[in-house]
């Protein structure tokens, strides 16, 4: 368990070490691309330090709002309220904050820096469609994200991610447009460093997306072990999780910056793949998604139960 929280910390600095090292290389390009001098790395050494220092503070805040996420009234989800708490006083950790997603489709999520800092959110779907044992198993599941401190380096994500595509954006916006920078004898800027920017444009998508595999899809199969640990009880997750597959409706707040979050991302599957088929280019879908397929997280959910009952 330490080792595991331990990693994620690490992985969390890696994270912010890695967006502090791409901000300062678009700086460098630019300004040597436009002739600006060391001016545009200067500024971008500086927000890359405050958007670290914001995301870190901030992240469960913007997540919780990109959800469109509200607090849940503890008289109106008082059993939602009470889960929480069992949940919470099993697995020995402090009680998050608890938010609800008004939306059909069954999910949740939990987001925060640390315990003292947890949010956990679900939506009405799920608490509409999902017995007990099984918003139990969920429920548990995204407590044991918070324990582990998964959600550090899970929240950090959403701004980081979406600041490198944002400054990307910019950047081949100033390529294209000649940035006004001052003009050599020969015309134009520097050219090789043109090229460079382009070059770091095509990649910004690309080490976004790493960004989103260091949260390690392993974290997703880790979690549910977890969560049959804490409830004791690993078919109300497997029964949960089934539902999860089969059923179709999707998050209208979720997105691909906070797909990573949810105990499901929130994307569009075809009707195949929520039969448990792979389809033409699933292994392409796959190679790029956030989390591991469902089939193959109830799978080892049935195994490792059908081992524990042995004699």
């Amino acid at each position: 368990m330490y080792e595991r929280i331990g990693s994620n910390v690490r992985k969390s600095w890696l994270l912010v070490g890695g967006f502090v090292v791409f901000v300062l290389v678009v700086g460098l390009v630019v300004g040597q691309a436009f002739e600006y001098g060391y001016w545009p790395l200067a500024i971008s050494g500086v927000v890359a330090v405050l958007m670290s220092w914001g995301s870190y503070f901030n992240s469960d805040k913007i997540a919780l709002s990109m959800s469109k996420a509200v607090p849940a009234d503890e008289t109106q989800y008082a059993q939602l309220h009470n889960i929480v708490e069992g949940l919470c006083l099993a697995a020995g950790m402090q009680k998050p904050r608890v938010y609800v997603v008004n939306d059909d489709a069954p999910n949740a999520f939990a987001t925060g820096r640390n315990q003292e800092h947890a949010a956990i959110a679900v939506t009405t779907g799920l608490m509409e469609k999902m017995s007990r044992d099984e918003l139990e198993g969920v429920i548990a599941h995204e407590l044991s994200h918070i324990k582990n401190r998964d959600i550090l380096v899970m929240t950090l994500a959403v701004t980081l991610v979406g600041v490198i595509v944002l400054m990307a954006d910019v950047m081949i916006r100033m390529l294209w447009w000649g940035g006004g920078g001052r003009r050599d004898d020969r015309g134009g800027g520097n050219a090789v460093f043109a090229i460079l920017g382009i070059v770091l444009l095509i990649l910004a998508p690309i080490v976004a997306q790493v960004m989103h595999f260091a949260i390690s899809r392993r974290r997703e199969f880790l979690a549910d072990a977890d969560a049959v640990f804490i409830t004791r009880y690993p078919d109300g997750l497997i029964s949960a999780l089934q539902k999860l597959q089969a059923d179709q409706t999707v998050v209208r707040s979720g997105s691909r910056a906070t797909a990573h979050l949810w105990i499901e991302a929130p994307i569009p599957r075809s009707k195949n793949e929520a039969r448990g088929g792979r389809g033409s280019g699933a292994w392409l879908n796959r190679l790029f998604d956030t989390h591991p397929p469902l089939e193959d997280r109830i799978a080892a959910l049935q195994e490792s139960s059908v081992a524990g009952s042995r004699p």
